[in-house]
């Protein structure tokens, strides 16, 4: 349910999909931080800022109900997936548990998109 209104809509489900996902990004970017084998990280740390950005982006879209927002749901859909790729690559738990919800957004916002 967006903030005006009082019925959830799928645009509502996708807005806080897409504040979960630039979320988990952020933690999961300070967390790879952390890990002793950082420079395997570079890419996926760069993916996660990236993510994490154009999340943020898509929620700005949504919410002011853009013309544009299909395509860059669609987009966001995109560089979710990749993300989710890139961090399936590492074992620990908070690259698993963001990739998997980077999925989720990304169904979502692909939802959107059509």
């Amino acid at each position: 349910m967006g903030v005006l209104s009082s019925s959830p809509t799928n645009m509502d489900h996708c807005i806080e999909l897409c504040i979960k996902c630039a979320r988990a990004c952020e933690e999961c970017l300070t967390a790879c931080l952390q890990e002793p084998d950082i420079q395997a990280r570079v890419h996926c740390m760069q993916m996660l800022n990236d993510c994490a950005e154009i999340c943020l982006q898509a929620v700005s879209l949504l919410s002011r109900n853009s013309a544009i927002s299909k395509q860059y749901c669609q987009l966001c859909a995109e560089i979710c997936e990749s993300c989710a790729s890139h961090c399936e690559k590492f074992q620990d738990a908070h690259c698993q548990e963001c990739a998997k919800i980077c999925r989720e957004c990304a169904e979502m916002c692909r939802k959107m998109a059509q």
